[in-house]
């Protein structure tokens, strides 16, 4: 059964770049997260927050031994009550600095505070990326940019599960972790299945 939702994915991938796009971005992040030594923080926008990249990240790291990975879900609208994970507002990024890396999540082009904040992050020496839009400032500021464009074979969504699949890959595979081929089974089957039933 796994090689034949493999088989379905990369249909749906073939004839694109898509493949080697996110590896070579998820190649970016993990070698940044690793050789720094530093935290990821992972932001989007107050109308798009990362959730699902983040807790498959938090998967990707636990399971490729690489607890880099995990990121910090860095949030908009933040509240000291909330849960320890999702209580770190962007006060965080103020904070950035050398040996980190902030990932940034964006349907288009982000608002020009959040463009502020990062901009002073990328100054204070953290190592930027940038998932989401092709042109305007973000991935002008960024030093390495996975772009999204409206109208792709894929959607933003998708494309943060193959990346996150991609980051955890490791070079030599080691008993008990998943191989790039059963990251891809599990997207496919996130991809493939029905819609929950609504209530």
């Amino acid at each position: 059964m796994d090689a034949v939702r493999v088989a379905l994915l990369r249909e749906v991938l073939a004839g694109t770049e898509w493949l080697g796009a996110t590896r070579r971005f998820a190649g970016s992040l993990r070698g940044s997260v690793v050789s720094h030594g530093g935290g990821l923080l992972l932001v989007g926008t107050p109308d798009y927050e990362p959730w699902h990249l983040a807790a498959h990240l938090v998967d990707e790291a636990a399971w490729s031994g690489t607890p880099e990975l995990a990121p910090t879900l860095v949030r908009h609208d933040a509240r000291p009550s909330d849960p320890a994970h999702l209580a770190v507002g962007l006060g965080r990024l103020e904070a950035a600095r050398r040996g980190e890396t902030l990932l940034v999540v964006s349907p288009g082009e982000p608002g020009a505070a959040l463009l502020e904040r990062v901009s002073d992050a990328r100054r204070a020496g953290a190592v930027l990326l940038s998932l989401g839009p092709a042109d305007g400032e973000l991935p002008a500021l960024a030093h390495e940019t996975l772009p999204v464009p409206e109208g792709s074979e894929l959607d933003l969504d998708t494309v943060q599960h193959l990346v996150s699949a991609a980051a955890g890959e490791n070079a030599v595979p080691r008993r008990g972790r998943r191989t790039l081929r059963d990251r891809l089974s599990h997207l496919a089957d996130l991809l493939t299945a029905p819609p929950p039933p609504r209530w």
